[in-house]
């Protein structure tokens, strides 16, 4: 397929994706924080609490009932396409951007997979990954929210570690992603609508609505506003190649992951008292640590005496490794224009971004994409050696 239309697919895809994202998220987010901020001691017996709020120049009444009013209001808002949507644009960006040049972006180099196995595991961990979530939710854990939310956690940690070993760094944090977007989905689709539909449907028929699904819908809300910063933080870690590109990416992941569970439960419970402010300072820390942590290593002084390389082999280097891309005019079928606006024809440009081709060559080794220049670690060694000589 044509690399310009690929990249504009791309772009249309990921627009209507972040777009649909923000409304699903939002909504969450609202409706997680009205939850926790009701007023409990109305009088209205029918009334599990009230609200009163400010905003854009207007004063709100926000009333909530313990199950149903006693007769179906005229217009009712559901909140379900912004889920749909969101899951099903993930999925097309998914296919645009790691399917389509799967050799390129999705194969982690030396998987003995092909491309068609890597997809189908792909796509199958979307699957499994809703299958044993739901089971979880099901099993005796559910009573045991702390430790249902770690069992997930590992096992998302294992299915990270797992995908790592076939896909490249990108696209096993990008899997993740999917398959935690998946469970959300599911739960909106196969939980959350039908306790609404089912309560709606009692109030129409004059029945008692049954409180144990609207109750069920409520914890799944949960999980998935928890679920939401991790999925966010995967959504932009492609620009963050100390993370993904890591030999221990995956358990990157599930650090970062609890530092954004942990601070989406202090401003889930931050009206009760303060009582989880160290969350902030410590989630600062850990972010520090795990910068440290994943720091590159400088290149040894035995490797710099064998390996001096002068200005003009480095850029053959370049040019051998990378100009195929990140040139004005690329030659790779996969790219009509340079990634990321990076060209590297000469070497003043090459200079510019000096520590960005350390970064991402030497240090993480996440270029050339799936290395499909098999560059070998002597040459990435002199070309860092080389670059930390021009800083």
């Amino acid at each position: 397929m044509d690399a310009h239309f690929i990249e504009w697919l791309n772009l249309m895809v990921r627009w209507v994706h972040v777009i649909v994202g923000i409304a699903w998220i939002g909504a969450s987010f609202y409706f997680v924080w009205l939850e926790n901020n009701l007023d409990r001691s109305v009088k209205n017996p029918e009334l599990a609490g009230e609200l009163w709020a400010i905003h854009g120049g207007g004063i709100y009444h926000l009333q909530k009932y313990n199950l149903a009013p006693a007769s179906m209001p005229k217009h009712l808002h559901w909140f379900k396409w912004e889920a749909y949507t969101t899951w099903i644009s993930g999925v097309l960006l998914l296919s645009v951007v790691f399917y389509i040049n799967a050799n390129t972006y999705l194969i982690a180099p030396g998987s003995e997979l092909s491309a068609g196995a890597t997809i189908a595991l792909g796509v199958g961990g979307l699957v499994g990954g809703w299958l044993v979530y739901d089971l979880l939710c099901k099993s005796p854990l559910r009573h045991q929210s702390a430790l249902l939310g770690m069992v997930l956690l590992l096992a998302l940690t294992l299915a990270a570690w797992g995908l790592s070993h076939y896909m490249t760094g990108r696209a096993a944090y990008v899997h993740v992603g999917a398959i935690i977007g998946t469970m959300m989905v599911g739960n909106v689709f196969f939980v959350i609508m039908p306790a609404q539909r089912a309560l709606v449907a009692a109030i129409e028929a004059g029945t008692k609505p049954d409180p144990s699904k609207p109750k069920n819908a409520l914890l799944r809300s949960r999980h998935n506003n928890y679920l939401t910063l991790p999925v966010v933080f995967i959504m932009i870690s492609n620009h963050f190649p100390s993370t993904y590109g890591s030999d221990w990416n995956w358990l990157i992941l599930l650090a970062i992951a609890l530092v954004s569970v942990a601070v989406r439960h202090y401003f889930n419970t931050r009206h009760n008292g303060q009582q989880f402010v160290w969350v902030l300072p410590a989630a600062i820390l850990a972010m520090l640590v795990m910068a440290y942590v994943t720091a590159p290593a400088p290149i040894a002084a035995e490797q710099d005496a064998k390996g001096l390389i002068s200005d003009t082999q480095a850029q053959a280097l370049i040019s051998k490794h990378c100009g195929a891309c990140h040139a004005a005019q690329p030659t790779s079928p996969a790219f009509a224009t340079a990634p990321a606006g990076v060209i590297l024809d000469n070497l003043q440009q090459i200079r510019l971004q000096n520590e960005r081709i350390y970064q991402q060559v030497v240090a993480t080794q996440v270029m050339p994409l799936g290395n499909m220049t098999q560059m070998t670690t002597l040459e990435r060694q002199q070309l860092g050696q080389w670059l930390q000589q021009g800083q």
